[in-house]
């Protein structure tokens, strides 16, 4: 038995020397009856220690499970807690981020480089809504060629370029739906000039490109026109926050001119028309008996493509023009051949290069740079010209002595003066043999 075995053996000699060996047996008998039940106790004891210990266990048991339950509810209150908290600091941080974007984008606006084509888009911009009936859309021909006061003075035609110099052709599409977005015009014209140019040509200098995207407002439109037109992933971020490429004119923001900008909404007093009194004497080059077709660049032909499936799609009417110019045999055959795709859509492909005549072009005189683009002389007659054409043909309606046309009345004032002052130089650097001096292509 352990320890009951040992008190035994130390039994039998102590009852050796207080019983004697006649007593021996009995009182080892009492001694054993003594340890069973001494035994017994200890199987006792440790049967109720086993009873209390299970009871302590679910009382313990009990007390646990109660904590749990309190502890489960606390949390629960301080998750939905933290969960107030979090939805109040993402409102703030919302509302904080709203904010600075508000500032980036009217600091933004403020900032860009003054220039006639930022004159050009804030200005139409800042054109009351659905008041622009004509919208023509192109590189640097547009311009200075259509005198949009004197269509309107003449013709009452209300129409508006938005045009930068050698805009790329993917831009015309989402030229198109910024457009839409507050004007309604009844016709587009499209120049079709740069629809010959190599691709490379027109990204070698991202000026070209930044010519459309930097003069856009803040839009989902002007994000996916960026995507189109900036191949390089890496670099798109300075076009989407354009104030990485403008930060260093933070000196101009004081300057009323580019304060008026804020919202990118400056009315343009000429209608986006820039006048020249430059000239550059040229000579004609008649390809209109040229009737062969040779295929545009492959990638101007997909956007010519894409823009005639989007007007298609949207019912828009269209016109596709070609300005004068010192004409190309090669590039004359292009025309053809984006004359036939342009016809297969119902649209119309007009040369004023076969016009020459009627237009009254005389290309010692009208042309600020050798052929490139004319000058105030010139833009009058393509002016003309092409007034008449849309009245005649298009039905352009005459809006004027209507509500809300008082500025293009004042435009057509401005430029008559402009005109008068233009002629004389003109004709005095004639007389002078002061020609233009050419700089970098537009």
């Amino acid at each position: 038995m352990g320890r009951y075995g040992d008190s035994v053996e130390k039994g039998d000699k102590k009852m050796q020397g207080q019983c004697g060996k006649s007593g021996i047996r009995r009182c080892r008998e009492s001694m054993e009856r003594g340890m069973e039940d001494a035994g017994n106790v200890w199987k006792g004891e440790w049967k109720m220690q086993g009873q209390c210990g299970k009871k302590r266990e679910e009382d313990a048991g009990n007390v646990g499970t109660a904590w749990k339950r309190e502890r489960g509810r606390w949390v629960d209150s301080v998750e939905k807690e933290n969960g107030k908290m979090t939805w109040k600091q993402a409102m703030k941080s919302v509302l904080f981020m709203v904010i600075f974007l508000y500032i980036l984008m009217t600091v933004t606006y403020i900032i860009r480089t003054n220039g006639d084509v930022k004159d050009r888009f804030t200005g139409f911009y800042a054109e009351k809504k659905d008041t622009v009936e004509v919208v023509m859309i192109g590189s640097s021909p547009v311009y200075p060629y259509y005198a949009t006061p004197l269509m309107w003075g003449e013709y009452g035609i209300a129409a508006y370029p938005v045009s930068s110099n050698l805009q790329r052709p993917v831009a015309a599409t989402y030229l198109v739906e910024e457009v839409q977005k507050t004007q309604k015009p009844k016709l587009y014209i499209f120049e079709m000039r740069m629809y010959t140019a190599r691709e490379t040509d027109l990204t070698n200098n991202m000026a070209y490109t930044r010519g459309v995207t930097d003069n856009m407002k803040y839009s989902w439109n002007r994000v996916r026109t960026i995507n189109a037109m900036v191949d390089d992933r890496w670099q798109r971020h300075t076009y989407y926050f354009d104030i990485f490429k403008y930060h260093s004119n933070w000196k101009t923001m004081v300057l009323p001119e580019q304060l008026a900008c804020f919202r990118y909404e400056k009315a343009d007093s000429q209608k986006g028309y820039v006048m020249t009194d430059e000239v550059g004497p040229c000579e004609a080059v008649d390809t209109s008996q040229i009737a062969e077709k040779e295929p545009m660049p492959e990638y101007q032909e997909e956007c010519l493509y894409k823009l005639l499936d989007y007007l298609k799609r949207e019912d828009l009417q269209a016109l596709f023009l070609l300005s004068p110019t010192v004409m190309e045999e090669e590039k004359q055959r292009m025309y053809n051949y984006m004359e036939e795709i342009i016809g297969e859509y119902g649209y119309e492909f007009l040369n004023l290069n076969d016009h020459y005549e009627e237009i009254g072009l005389d290309f010692a005189t009208d042309f600020s740079d050798y052929g490139g683009h004319t000058n105030a002389l010139g833009a009058e007659k393509c002016t003309r010209f092409l007034g008449e054409y849309l009245s005649g043909k298009y039905g352009i309606a005459d809006r004027r002595g209507q509500a809300g046309y008082e500025s293009w009345d004042a435009a057509y004032g401005q430029w008559q003066e402009e005109l008068a002052l233009a002629k004389e130089t003109i004709a005095r650097r004639i007389e002078e043999e002061d020609f233009a001096v050419l700089g970098e292509e537009e």
